[in-house]
């Protein structure tokens, strides 16, 4: 049952400071519509769709330079795209990714991991001296316009065959349950944003862990013949990939797509460690910290995915040395839709190509230096040439 219209006004998934019942029933709604454990299964056809179409525009390229990151973020949006409102935002035309969407994402993932002086001066907020605000609210609107007119098209298209209009994706159940435009054009800007770029931040650096470790590589080339064989990659046998598991987990340790948590408030004042904290204390969590801390970690700077293997340790929020998707209420609720689509992107980029660096750059020198943002991504981009398997 669908909750008044007024409990459904300024709610954000994410940024919500209160839990309260609209942010609640939209949570819900995610959840069951679009995380759910049957949600996920129906949703399979497209990214395994999208995985061989991202395979198809790399065999087209084949000796040459290849940028990992824009390719891989380009086949996770339109994963996305296509679950939300049955559309590509990117398309692959001649070899190159092409899409307004792509640099729409990235410039808004910038704007909002910049230094605000705001946050702590707040006296000074009215002002926006550094035009952070003002910026923000220009590509807002630009994203907003990628699917207003689907909206438009779907209400009318709902509101003229009535009860018997098809559900067809998520915007369908948006509708069907009273979401104003406003709410839908929140949610969709913070599913795009953070869906898409924590995604392909992770299959960057695993691919970049991978060339800079050739035995772990080979090892993930190994288990990939042995379980698969001549099969493609589907989400159906990623199970097998025991290994390969360990590796999206590690590279998760070190690191973390999001290295500071979104932040928590404190509801009531408290002592941690022998720190206080006052009542609605804005709590930040380092979970890069927490991945990199010798007391936790053996050798916390190498890439050591046997630390993983039969091990117990999850990113489902139960073990406080590993929570890469948070924990708790907040926890990331794309969490099961990442956990199918890193491993499927990884285990196709493996499977169908060899890897060189550029120029014959020796591995060693591949540059790891990370670049903090809303997520953490490599300072350089990771560019490789590919070479089919045979």
């Amino acid at each position: 049952m669908p909750v008044e219209r007024s409990k459904l006004s300024y709610i954000s998934l994410g940024w919500s400071p209160k839990c309260g019942i609209g942010w609640k029933y939209l949570r819900t709604i995610c959840k069951t519509e679009l995380f759910s454990r049957s949600a996920i299964e129906s949703q399979t056809h497209v990214r395994e769709k999208k995985v061989m179409e991202m395979v198809e525009l790399i065999c087209s390229k084949e000796g040459d330079v290849v940028d990992i990151g824009e390719v891989v973020f380009a086949t996770v949006l339109n994963m996305l795209s296509n679950i939300l409102v049955s559309k590509d935002f990117i398309e692959f035309k001649n070899g190159t990714v092409d899409g307004e969407m792509k640099n729409l994402v990235r410039q808004m993932m910038e704007v909002s991991a910049m230094p605000n002086i705001s946050d702590l001066y707040p006296i000074l907020s009215g002002l926006d001296l550094q035009g952070i605000q003002r910026k923000s609210k220009e590509l807002t609107v630009k994203m907003n316009d990628m699917w207003t007119a689907i909206i438009e098209e779907r209400r009318h298209r709902k509101a003229k065959e009535g009860d018997e209009a098809a559900q067809s994706d998520f915007l369908d159940v948006l509708i069907e349950n009273d979401f104003t435009d406003e709410i839908i054009n929140q949610l969709y800007m913070e599913l795009f944003t953070a869906g898409t770029d924590s995604s392909s931040t992770t299959v960057e650096w695993a691919m970049a862990e991978l060339i800079k470790n050739p035995e772990s590589m080979d090892k993930v080339r190994e288990e990939l013949t042995k379980e698969i064989s001549q099969d493609k990659p589907k989400e159906s046998n990623l199970f097998k990939l025991q290994y390969m598991e360990a590796c999206v987990k590690e590279t998760l340790r070190l690191h973390p797509p999001a290295p500071l948590l979104l932040p928590h408030r404190a509801p009531r004042t408290c002592s941690l460690m022998n720190y206080f904290i006052p009542k609605n204390s804005q709590v930040l969590v380092n979970i890069w910290a927490i991945g990199r801390d010798p007391t936790i970690w053996k050798d916390p700077l190498e890439f050591n995915p046997e630390r993983f293997v039969q091990s117990s340790l999850d990113f489902k929020g139960k073990h406080f040395e590993f929570l890469p998707f948070g924990a708790g209420r907040r926890i990331c609720p794309g969490l099961p839709m990442a956990a199918k689509q890193v491993p499927l992107v990884l285990a196709s980029l493996v499977k169908f190509f060899d890897w060189t660096l550029p120029h014959g750059a020796e591995l060693s020198k591949l540059d790891m230096t990370e670049k903090l943002g809303i997520t953490l991504q490599k300072a350089q981009p990771l560019f490789l040439i590919p070479k089919v398997r045979k």
